[in-house]
């Protein structure tokens, strides 16, 4: 099993509110997360002890991502949220989460994950580290495009 570790990094030129929006509702990652469906059961998603199971992948390929919020703030004052969900399982565990805030007249995300990934040898972690930092790179700049595109059409 192979302990994976890394953070993304990236701005945007969208309101900090309207990411935090489109970040803690989690039917709208398929948007930006290619070959994603989200089953975001019931209750309010930002309470710490909901849970959502995440399908990336086609068909009986699929990786189920089976998640649990442990902590999901909004701080009107600074601009800023924080949210981290634990990874249950049946194939990844750990930890995941993002913070952002405003910058400027955009907005930032640091993204992490954390997550032990059984049958990939340890010695492979720092490559699925890199891939996997890759992969959200990419579904940021989606989400990038996703934000200005609702931005644009609600100004």
């Amino acid at each position: 099993m192979a302990a994976v570790s890394f953070t993304v990094q990236y701005e945007f030129s969208a309101p900090v509110r309207a990411l935090w929006d489109e970040l803690v509702d989690w039917k709208a990652h398929e948007a930006w997360i290619p070959m994603t469906r989200v089953d975001d059961g019931e209750g309010d998603p930002t309470a710490v002890g909901h849970e959502f199971v995440a399908y990336t992948g086609v068909g009986k390929l699929a990786l189920k991502d089976h998640m649990r919020v442990t902590e999901c703030t909004w701080n009107d004052a600074d601009q800023a949220g924080r949210c981290t969900v634990d990874k249950l399982g049946p194939v990844l565990t750990g930890e995941a989460g993002f913070s952002v805030e405003s910058d400027g007249e955009g907005s930032r995300i640091d993204w992490f994950e954390d997550v032990d990934v059984p049958y990939v040898p340890q010695f492979l972690a720092p490559l699925v580290g890199k891939l996997g930092a890759i992969g959200f790179r990419q579904g940021m700049k989606q989400l990038d495009k996703v934000l200005r595109e609702r931005t644009s059409t609600t100004a």
